[in-house]
Order: structure tokens, then sequence, then C-alpha cells
């Protein structure tokens, strides 16, 4: 089976045909323009589905937002997509393609992705969070996206783990992405030096030998563990999958796993925790597992 996927963010839509194996055929990018508004990201993501001339069976679809997977729609999305909310993209395409089409969070399809064919994929069961701008999080149960009662459930960024603590884009206080995101790491390292403004810099000066910046890693590693040890006691997870940039680094995954070992019971330390594999692609390959766990 043949399945021409796409992933939308917000800066861009990338784009492949990926068979059963995971072997992916003209992987294409394009820009989303999603300033523009959701109409006009759909306009592109037509636009780019349409300039493939190999045929597919399915079409499967990653995307910021939450989304409702049944009826392939978008229940929310923010103002990085003006006007997406409430977006029929399932019905839009099936109209366009005549072709079966499947929807589903982006955040989810990169742990589907990683499920079937990166770092997962020798469990069934596993829980992946991703540390970027916010933070995401997916539980996969029996390789299927586990939604809870309004299939959005996994928003580990929006736990609460500091009481009348920062302000969270949310509106709340507190909340795991406002002490734990790559986007908070480097918001601190810019109070230490403005021009330290992006992770490969930060490491650069770790790597020198800075005190203050090693310092500041090791203290968000410990936030990022609060979260992580919250996680551990409620699901008793057998794997979990850590994602984003910033983790790719040894360092951040070394000292995240040495304070979360350090917070969790004897009897839940079975537990391993990986990196995320599969880069860019993992929200592609979890676009198209959606035709293989059906």
């Amino acid at each position: 089976m043949k399945i021409l996927c796409a992933d939308i963010g917000g800066t861009s839509i990338k784009a492949a045909i990926i068979e059963e194996t995971g072997n992916t055929i003209e992987f294409k990018e394009a820009p989303t323009e999603s300033a523009l508004g959701g109409s006009h990201v759909m306009e592109n993501l037509i636009r780019l589905l349409r300039s493939y001339e190999e045929e597919y069976e399915a079409v499967g679809i990653s995307t910021a937002g939450q989304v409702d997977s049944v009826k392939g729609e978008i229940i929310y999305a923010n103002e990085n997509i003006p006007g997406y909310t409430g977006m029929k993209v399932k019905a839009m395409l099936e109209e366009e393609f005549s072709l079966p089409v499947r929807v589903e969070n982006d955040v989810n399809c990169a742990a589907l992705g990683e499920a079937w064919f990166g770092s997962g994929k020798e469990s069934t069961d596993l829980i992946c969070l991703t540390y970027g701008t916010g933070i995401g999080g997916s539980i996969i149960m029996d390789r299927k996206v586990y939604g809870g009662e309004s299939g959005i459930a996994g928003e580990f960024g929006h736990m609460v783990i500091h009481p009348g603590g920062r302000d969270c884009n949310c509106g709340k206080k507190g909340c795991y992405e406002s002490y734990a995101s790559a986007r908070v790491l480097v918001k601190e390292a810019m109070k230490m030096d403005p021009g330290c403004d992006n992770g490969r810099k930060l490491f650069q000066r770790i790597q020198e030998g800075d005190v203050l910046m090693t310092e500041l890693l090791d203290a968000w590693a410990k936030e990022v563990s609060y979260g992580l040890v919250n996680i551990i006691h409620i699901f008793n997870p057998a794997l979990i999958v850590l994602g984003g940039g910033v983790l790719e680094q040894d360092l951040a995954f070394e000292a995240i796993r040495k304070h979360t070992f350090s917070q969790i019971m004897n009897s839940f330390k079975n537990v391993r925790l990986v990196k995320a594999s599969l880069g860019n692609k993992a929200g592609l390959l979890g676009a198209a597992s959606l035709f293989l766990n059906s």
C-alpha cells in the first residue's frame, strides 16, 4: 500500500509517498504561510499533494492543532494559523482526491511514527514527549493513540508542577511547559547572555566549559524530570520516547535521565527513557501508520 502523507507545521508542509515498510518516496516541502489563515494553508496543502504523479491509495495528514481524528476536523488551533479551528480537513481532501483520508494531531503522529518505525518499534505501548516551543505529549497503547474522552489526552505540557507559578500561554499558571520547554531553556540562557539565543550556542558554551550555562542546563533538566516522574508514577510505562532538538544532545538527555531516576520509586525503575530517532520524518511516517493500525 502506498499512502500520500503530509505534515502541516507552522513554517512548512512536508509531504511524501510512504510505503507500508516505511520506505519514503519523493519527499517534498513547501511553505505553510500560516499567517495567511487556515483556508490558505489548505490551498497550499492541496497544491503540494496535487504535484505528485505517482499512484497512491490513501491520504494521511499530520497537522498542528487539536484534532477530532474520527471526523478529521480541527477542534482548536491557536492564532499561529488564524481561522484553522473548525477546518474540515478530511472532508475537503476526500472531495478533492476521492480517496480515503485520515487526519491526526502532529504530536500523536510523531509518536505513532516512533512506535511503528522508530525508537519504539519493539514496543506496542509507549509515551512520547517532545520538548520545543511548548511540550507535546502522546499516549500510545497497542500502537494506537489513546485520546481520552474528547480525543485530546496527553496534554502533559499543562500539568501544573509549580502551583501559582509562571504564566502559561494556556492562561493558567505553573504549567510544565512554562518551566521545561526548550523555549524556556533558551530564554533563561539569554538572561545571562543575550547572544546565546539558540540551543546550538548554549551547548557550544557548555562544551567550552561555561559553568553558569552548565548549571542552567542541569536546573532545566531537573524541571523536565519533575514532569517525567509524575508520568512514570501514573502510567507505569515500559518506554518513554523523548524528542526535540535539545534532547538530541547527550548532555541534556543524560542530565534528564539522572534526575528522573533519582526521584522515581524503585518499583518503577524498569522504565526505559530513549531518544526519538526519526527527526522531521516522524510526523509523515505516523500519518502513514494511520492506515496500518486499523
